[in-house]
């Protein structure tokens, strides 16, 4: 996999569109004047989780016991679920989640909206199959991350330009790709165990 590969897919992964939404209702309670610096904690909190996923995901899984291609077909399946509620949304949205009236903290924006099951998974499956390439594997982060986060930080904008068809359009032609990612996942997690 490619550096520019590897930011795609951590990028769709991460579902910044997909997550508009969702952050907009989490921050429905937060005084406007805090928005910005709630989403840019929150960003920041999961962008540090997924570090840390990436350097000691080798270690966690040996500890475990989990093969490589065992971490393939369970990334697959959960990118897999995630993929099917962004093209089939439930009636409250995809993985929508009550949230108290109070400022979020850590659960439900940075995680599992932005570093959720697909996109721990993904790290530690980027960086067990190549662990000579972390640091690649940390700048495709890095950039899908910023990319995230940019776009995150412009959600009540982005809301009113594309409006609701406009961000469903796009967050399921996310669950598109996010499909085809998930299925190749699967495949390559039993060529890899047979």
């Amino acid at each position: 996999m490619s550096l520019v590969s590897a930011f795609v897919l951590l990028f769709f992964v991460l579902g910044a569109f997909g997550n508009i939404p969702l952050f907009l209702s989490a921050l429905a309670p937060v005084a406007s004047e805090r928005r910005r610096r709630v989403v840019a904690r929150e960003l920041l909190i999961a962008l540090g989780v997924l570090v840390l996923f990436l350097f000691a995901g080798p270690a966690i899984l040996s500890g475990l016991g989990i093969s490589q291609a065992s971490l393939s077909i369970a990334g697959g399946i959960i990118l897999f679920l995630i993929a099917l509620r962004m093209i089939f949304p439930q009636h409250h949205g995809t993985m929508a989640e009550e949230t108290e009236a109070a400022e979020p903290f850590v659960v439900p924006l940075a995680i599992p909206f932005v570093a959720g099951p697909s996109a721990l998974a993904t790290v530690m499956l980027l960086v067990s199959r190549e662990p000579d390439r972390t640091l690649e594997w940390l700048v495709a982060l890095v950039l899908a991350w910023a990319a995230t986060a940019a776009i995150l930080l412009l959600a009540p904008r982005l809301a009113r330009v594309l409006g609701a068809r406009g961000l469903v359009a796009i967050e399921r032609l996310m669950g598109m790709v996010l499909t085809a990612l998930a299925v190749e996942m699967v495949v390559r997690g039993v060529g890899a165990g047979l």
